[in-house]
């Protein structure tokens, strides 16, 4: 199984809790712009961990939690560094000499898998990325003396709930920065062996386990990410998934997603009113297909999440909701998924996905689109679009040619009808409705509403009616980013009462959207916020049993406009008073039929 994502969209607990919940194992190695960690895993334990600080060693923190002493520590590193090519690792060496025990020992390395989640913990940005193929555990600490015969499995959920703990208590205290001993306190520690890179812990901290099927590998001391070389990622990944290939065509296909990646991301892709991030989630076991997505999709500017494993989906569907991203299943072929699966198995999955997640957009790549049967059912399902991938079996004398057209032809698609913002404001009417169906007060009702106009606009404030004034409540985009969500209260008033669009909207209970160069805007509104660029606004009214509770202005901020639904907007309007009424008429039926 593979499952590779982003920090900023997926947490690293949900992947860890993930993880050990599905007993994978596996390499879970973290990048970010500090550097690249690793975490080890055997059934959902901990079997080991490396990271980036090269200043931190066993041998540090065995002395600091005072399980030894200094001089045992440079007794152990001595018969270390005398015992050339029979060298033990130093856990070993100190149980051997009777200075440490077995227990102790654990607790270090327990300690040390906690600090490198603790940092991961810290990192709000980079990539993860999940190999069952490739388990990689150092051998510096790999194994206790024989005569243990013990395996080393931590428990990932209690060490991750210890890191959490640590973590929190870090960042109450202000020590969040001091999570590992510095290079000052490093020096003379471990540095007996210093001159022997097998003879410190730099890269591979951890990993006592005795596991065989694990391969034994020293990881090379992790530095600081080098700048990224995209071509070298290309032809790294053709060599490896495409060695079939003649040279030229290989070369052929390198430069092709190299000039794809290096092209610049449109200005326009994320700065479109209306328009939500897109979360492109693929199921496929083919490297090489999930590559060029990714290709493709990074490109864009999109989040890009990619998995052989469909129970990691939910997860992973859940996510993006939760962080307001529009989620976009792409399912391979079944000949690409894995064995097992058939057109009757994808089918069953595009279906439950589709009934348990009734907002989300599926895309079926299929190598069949000959046979009639499968793209009418996979339609039928509830699939947006089925789209042809090329197969290198079938085609290897024009694979590139086949490549470079299903690249542009996918790239378009993903555009033109997953991420145009009239589409995006379909789907986010959608969401509208079936979050207002969930609730029952007005505060919450008003919010929806609120969330629902920032999607088409750029500032929006709600106004609570009361008396003769409108009140300021909450607004986005206002004195915060338009990504900060709701803000407030802004407690500012409007007066009603004298001719103005405000008291014709309250009057009329009707939307009000166009031009307005009311003189109620200039001193009351633009006197507490800055004038937008473009006179051109949103009133929007929040109705219940005919009066207007509340008031939605909306406007373009110092973008220029851009074309909005209205009708979109009057029908969330409209519902929202209906779900308020239908509220109130319940709990006045509650209260009449309560029994005395």
């Amino acid at each position: 199984m593979s499952f590779t994502g982003d920090l900023a969209h997926l947490p690293i607990v949900d992947v860890i809790q993930l993880i050990h919940s599905t007993k994978k194992s596996g390499t879970l190695s973290i990048k970010s712009h500090k550097g690249e960690s690793q975490l080890v895993f055997s059934d959902g334990y901990f079997a080991s961990a490396n990271h980036l600080n090269n200043s931190v060693r066993i041998g540090q923190i065995l002395v600091e939690k005072d399980f030894i002493n200094q001089d045992c520590l440079d007794q152990a590193l001595i018969e270390q560094r005398q015992s050339g090519a029979a060298r033990k690792p130093l856990i070993a060496t100190l149980i051997e000499q009777g200075a440490i025990s077995p227990d102790n020992a654990y607790s270090g390395l327990e300690y040390l898998i906690e600090m490198t989640i603790v940092e991961v913990l810290t990192w709000t940005s980079g990539t993860f990325s999940l190999d069952v193929d490739n388990v990689v555990t150092c051998d510096e600490y790999r194994y206790f003396p024989e005569t243990l015969k013990q395996e080393i499995l931590m428990n990932a959920q209690a060490i991750l709930m210890d890191a959490l703990r640590i973590y929190d208590e870090k960042m109450r205290d202000g020590t969040l920065g001091e999570i590992f001993f510095s290079s000052a306190e490093a020096t003379g520690t471990d540095t007996l062996a210093s001159g022997n890179a097998n003879q410190s812990v730099t890269a591979g901290l951890l990993g006592l386990d005795a596991l065989d099927s694990l391969t034994k590998k020293i990881p090379d001391v992790f530095i600081g990410l080098k700048d990224h070389d995209n071509a070298e990622e290309h032809r790294t990944i053709i060599a490896a998934e495409l060695g079939n290939l003649p040279p030229d065509a290989q070369k052929k296909l390198c430069s092709l997603l190299t000039e794809i990646s290096t092209t610049p991301t449109p200005a326009e892709a994320s700065s479109a009113a209306g328009r939500l991030t897109l979360a492109v989630i693929v199921l496929s076991r083919d490297p090489f297909m999930k590559h060029t997505i990714r290709t493709v999709c990074r490109q864009k500017g999109y989040i890009v999440f990619t998995t052989d494993d469909a129970s990691n989906l939910d997860l992973i569907i859940e996510q993006s909701f939760s962080r307001d991203l529009l989620p976009l299943l792409i399912l391979d072929d079944p000949a690409f998924i894995g064995n097992g699966y058939t057109h009757a198995s994808v089918l069953s999955l595009l279906q439950q996905k589709r009934e348990k997640y009734p907002r989300i957009s599926i895309l079926q790549l299929s190598t069949s689109l000959n046979d009639q049967a499968l793209p009418v059912q996979v339609l039928e399902e509830g699939a947006e679009s089925i789209f042809p991938r090329p197969c290198l079996q079938d085609r290897t004398d024009s694979f590139v040619e086949a490549m470079a057209v299903f690249l542009h032809s996918f790239s378009s698609v993903i555009e033109k009808s997953f991420a145009q913002p009239n589409r995006q404001a379909a789907r986010k009417l959608k969401e509208s409705i079936f979050t207002l169906g969930t609730l029952r007060e007005p505060p919450e009702v008003a919010l929806e509403l609120l969330l629902y106009s920032s999607s088409l606009f750029e500032r929006t404030i709600t106004f609570v009616a009361v008396a003769s004034d409108l009140i300021a409540e909450k607004g986005i985009g206002i004195n915060a980013s338009k990504s900060s969500g709701a803000t407030g209260p802004l407690m500012f008033k409007i007066p009603l009462g004298q001719k103005s669009v405000f008291q014709d909207t309250v009057e009329t209970r009707r939307m009000f959207f166009g031009l307005c160069s009311d003189e109620i805007l200039k001193t009351h509104l633009y006197s507490m916020i800055a004038p937008p660029h473009s006179p051109k606004i949103l009133l929007l009214p929040l109705i219940m049993s005919g009066n207007v509770l509340a008031l939605i202005y909306a406007d373009f901020g110092q973008t220029p406009p851009t074309p909005v639904q209205t009708e979109y907007l009057e029908i969330v309007s409209r519902y929202a008073g209906l779900v308020l009424d239908n509220s109130l008429y319940r709990k006045k039926f509650d209260k009449l039929t309560k029994r005395p």
